[in-house]
């Protein structure tokens, strides 16, 4: 019976380190996604705040400062 559960614990063992392979793959994929989308949201927004609602001489930083009203 000692060899059964030698070789039972070693599978657990094998099943959980694959696990953990498959999860770290999916949640780095998943960060590498989400980085990408809010970049590319960051990006489109500093556009839209540039075109839009930046005043003559006014970064688009000064103009997010003001437009959230901490001046």
């Amino acid at each position: 019976m000692s060899k059964f559960v030698e070789v039972n614990e070693k599978i657990a063992e094998a099943v959980a380190e694959g696990y953990k392979k498959i999860e770290d793959g999916v949640v780095g994929g998943y960060k590498k996604i989400e980085k990408g989308a809010v970049d590319g949201f960051n990006k489109v927004n500093d556009k839209i705040i540039e075109k839009v609602f930046t005043k003559e001489g006014e970064t688009v930083e000064d103009a997010k400062k003001r437009l959230s009203g901490k001046q």
